[in-house]
C-alpha cells in the first residue's frame, strides 16, 4: 500500500512539474525554447527561467517540430533578460518584433544586429545593456516602446535609417550618455 501511495505522488508531483514547465514554453530545440503557434506556422523564441542564454548566440529563421517546419518570428517579453554572459546575438531576417525587455539587463552584450524584418522594438528592449556602445536602427522599424535604451550606460551612437523615424514612446534615451542620433540619408550616404 505504501509504494502504491508512493507511486500515486510521483506521478502526481510529475504531472503537476510538467505543467509548471509548459507555462513557460512549449518545446525546446536545440537549447532554444519556443511558444508555438501551430495555425499560422509561427514560433515566438522565451526563456524558460531557468536557463539562461549565453555567448554568441544564432537564432535560427526556422526550426521543425515533428515534421512540420515553424518561423521564428519575435523574441518575446523578456527571452533574454538578465542573460549577464551573453554578448552577441544574431536575429534572423524571420523575426518582426523584439518584446517588451527583451535584452533587458544583459550588461554583457556588446554587439548586436536588427535585422531590416524588425518593425518594432519593445518597451524597456535594451534597458542596463551597459556593454553595448552602438546600434543601428533599420528603415524596417516603425515603433520603439518607452524606455527601450534606458540606462543603457555605455550607449554613445544610434543610427536611424529612413524614408521616415519611428514613432517613438518615452524617454527611450533616458540615463544614456547619447547625446546624438543620426539620421543617415540613403540617397547621399551622409548623415544630419
Amino acid at each position: 500500500m505504501k509504494k502504491f501511495a508512493l507511486l500515486l505522488i510521483l506521478l502526481f508531483c510529475r504531472n503537476v512539474c510538467s505543467a509548471w514547465v509548459n507555462e513557460y514554453y512549449d518545446v525546446e530545440v536545440d537549447g532554444f525554447y519556443y511558444k508555438m503557434n501551430k495555425d499560422n506556422k509561427t514560433a515566438s523564441l522565451v526563456t524558460d527561467y531557468r536557463h539562461k542564454y549565453k555567448g554568441d548566440v544564432v537564432i535560427p529563421e526556422t526550426i521543425e517540430v515533428d515534421g512540420t517546419v515553424y518561423s521564428v518570428t519575435s523574441l518575446g517579453n523578456s527571452c533574454f533578460s538578465s542573460c549577464y554572459d551573453l554578448t552577441s546575438v544574431t536575429i534572423p531576417n524571420s523575426v518582426t518584433t523584439l518584446g517588451t525587455y527583451c535584452f533587458s539587463g544583459c550588461s554583457g552584450l556588446t554587439s548586436i544586429t536588427i535585422p531590416n524584418s524588425v518593425t518594432s522594438l519593445g518597451g524597456y528592449c535594451f534597458s542596463s545593456c551597459w556593454n553595448l556602445t552602438s546600434i543601428t536602427i533599420p528603415k524596417s522599424v516603425t515603433s520603439i516602446g518607452n524606455y527601450c535604451f534606458y540606462n543603457s550606460s555605455s550607449l554613445t551612437s544610434i543610427t536611424m535609417l529612413p524614408p521616415t523615424p519611428p514613432t517613438v514612446g518615452a524617454k527611450i534615451f533616458a540615463y544614456t550618455p547619447l547625446k546624438t542620433v543620426y539620421v543617415k540619408d540613403e540617397k547621399t550616404k551622409t548623415l544630419y
